[in-house]
């Protein structure tokens, strides 16, 4: 049995209601139930939402331990923390796999938003697909 963590971070316990018509009126538990839903046999969704980003450092480091593949919504995160940029690095430098996704993309956004401190040592990035850039990033996963 193989584990995903798929992290989220701070601001997404509020899709659904946090402005719809950019992050869709979906909500972290149709993310959920989307993932298992997609998830071949064998493979576990665990998600995880904070807005914390000392809990997410955390979180990532119990990932290395592990050796758990990590799907990484790091969002207002992404554009500022060193910190969690840091401890992502800790996952991919071990050989484990770890996507950056954005529910949009952040390259049509604001300037703040073009910069990702997460892209430059992630295995990947995927982004502008809503819950897809999940199921994508679930089936790179899947498929090594």
């Amino acid at each position: 049995m193989t584990t995903v963590l798929v992290l989220n971070g701070p601001n997404l316990n509020r899709l659904g209601t946090r402005e719809p018509e950019k992050y869709g009126s979906e909500t972290l538990s149709d993310l959920r139930e989307q993932l298992e839903a997609q998830a071949p046999e064998g493979i576990t969704i665990d998600l995880r939402q904070s807005n914390s980003e000392a809990e997410l450092v955390g979180w990532l480091h119990d990932a290395v331990d592990a050796r758990t593949p990590v799907i990484l919504n790091p969002a207002a995160f992404t554009h500022y923390s060193i910190a969690l940029r840091d401890a992502a690095a800790q996952v991919s430098s071990a050989g484990i796999e770890l996507i950056e996704v954005h529910l949009t993309n952040p390259h049509t956004r604001e300037d703040f938003r073009q910069v990702s401190y997460i892209s430059g040592v992630a295995t990947g990035i995927i982004a502008g697909f809503g819950f897809g850039s999940y199921r994508l990033a679930l089936e790179q996963i899947a498929g090594r």
